[in-house]
């Protein structure tokens, strides 16, 4: 009886749910080791080698305007939007659950100007900021990780704001100030890991937010720079050929398609089972 009971209370994952984490763990291996499935670089150029179509000899997804290999240049757009969808997605959470427990700490005129600043950020198109950004300051790779990162904290800020104000109150937390614990103690033994699944169920649902960020910042032309590319930048090199290279559009286009959707289907399952009110509701 007790297994029979242990296996109700942990549900099988979906089939969809699995069919979406091979695919990330297919594009973490192809971001991580796909170059050595071509023998050239994703600079190399010829001239000779032009527009080649998928299935061209040595080039089994077709090349660019300028020769370069397609596959090569995937591998190094996959690479890119790896780390520009965890780092930045990093960024924000660490930056916005640090203010917003902060806030609730503090109270006062700390919490005042950190709600303040939460809706200012909250009120900022991203594309607004991304255009002052790169009119202050020279377009890098490090300067486009910042950019996503504050792209999404103050919803880490308020979420954990609110949940730290809630657990500071609770029982066990008054017991436990009451017994003389410091507030370094009770925070970082009691309040933190109380909170830390809000912070991690926001963070699945920011992550494939952040993919298509980093895509469409990269389309547009104030994302990844040359020499290094992104899948979006690929999309963006491609889009004046829809009709004669479609390949270059298409096959950029459908890994962020299906890279999102998978992210998004295990953050919508992780948060079913982390969230504890969505699982009270059930």
């Amino acid at each position: 009886m007790t297994d029979v009971t242990a296996a109700r209370a942990r549900p099988a994952i979906p089939l969809s749910v699995k069919l979406a984490m091979g695919f990330v763990a297919l594009f973490v291996l192809f971001a991580l080791f796909g170059h050595a499935l071509t023998p050239h670089g994703f600079r190399d150029t010829s001239l000779f080698d032009r527009l080649k179509p998928p299935g061209t000899e040595g080039y089994p997804l077709g090349t660019d305007a300028r020769g370069r290999d397609l596959l090569a240049r995937l591998v190094t757009g996959a690479q890119i939007t790896l780390v520009v969808a965890i780092v930045g997605t990093l960024i924000g959470a660490i930056l916005g659950s640090l203010l917003g427990i902060l806030a609730a700490a503090r109270r006062g005129k700390t919490e005042a100007v950190i709600v303040a600043a939460i809706d200012v950020q909250a009120s900022l198109p991203i594309i607004i900021v991304a255009l002052f950004m790169l009119a202050m300051f020279d377009n890098s790779f490090t300067l486009f990780l910042l950019l996503v990162g504050l792209n999404g904290w103050e919803v880490y800020a308020r979420l954990m704001r609110g949940a730290t104000l809630q657990a500071k109150e609770s029982g066990y937390v008054t017991a436990i100030r009451a017994l003389g614990a410091s507030p370094a103690r009770i925070y970082l033994r009691h309040v933190l890991p109380n909170i830390l699944n809000i912070a991690l169920v926001q963070f699945t649902v920011n992550l494939p937010l952040t993919i298509l960020l980093e895509t469409a910042l990269s389309f547009l032309g104030l994302g990844v720079q040359p020499p290094l590319t992104s899948l979006g930048q690929i999309m963006s090199e491609g889009r004046d050929r829809l009709m004669t290279a479609w390949w270059l559009t298409l096959l950029p286009g459908a890994i962020i398609f299906c890279l999102a959707l998978s992210v998004s289907m295990i953050g919508d399952w992780l948060r079913d089972r982390l969230d504890p009110t969505l699982r009270s509701e059930r």
